[in-house]
């Protein structure tokens, strides 16, 4: 366990640099939640998954703008999630650059297809800036405080586990049973 929490404090915000590149939510709750254990710093978690998604998405909205068309010509694959991204695009505009991050499926080909679809730098970045705030705040400290519920009412959390697991297994056996009469 030790060799866990070493690893966590030498590499940790690393971890949570990469992960925010990509789709990382799973990378920084589990900071996060590590953050609220006081194995890391919320604050720079927090500094660094803003850091992180920014540049990500910055980096592919260039990329969307200056070769969308050809890239999407040439890998005919990618057509159906940027026609999808394309349609929430024209149809929400500034509503979909500000909620991409929170769209499963399309999070990391939006800035793409948001420099692909013609959106102005003058009007993606300041809406960019404002989304990863956001997503940074909600993630966050979102991990943060439901890591401090669960500790806090573990107790409770394994009262009720045994009994869930108890009802399950019966409803489970008790469906199998009448299916296997009937």
């Amino acid at each position: 366990m030790e060799q866990f929490i070493d690893f966590v404090q030498n590499w940790g915000y690393w971890a949570v640099f990469l992960g925010s590149l990509i789709e990382g939510e799973s990378v920084i709750l589990t900071a996060s939640a590590m953050a609220s254990l006081g194995y890391l710093s919320i604050y720079k978690v927090m500094a660094v998954a803003f850091f992180g998604t920014l540049i990500a998405d910055q980096t592919l909205y260039m990329l969307g703008r200056y070769y969308g068309d050809a890239f999407l010509n040439r890998f005919p694959r990618f057509k159906e999630p940027a026609d999808r991204a394309f349609s929430l695009l024209h149809r929400w505009d500034s509503w979909f650059i500000l909620s991409n991050r929170f769209i499963y499926g399309i999070r990391t080909i939006s800035p793409f297809i948001i420099g692909a679809g013609g959106v102005s730098p003058r009007r993606f970045i300041p809406l960019n800036f404002i989304a990863a705030i956001v997503w940074t705040v909600v993630s966050c400290v979102g991990g943060y405080l439901l890591t401090g519920a669960i500790l806090s009412n573990f107790h409770l959390i394994q009262k009720y586990f045994l009994f869930a697991i108890i009802t399950v297994v019966a409803l489970v056996s008790g469906f199998m049973y009448w299916r296997k009469r009937k």
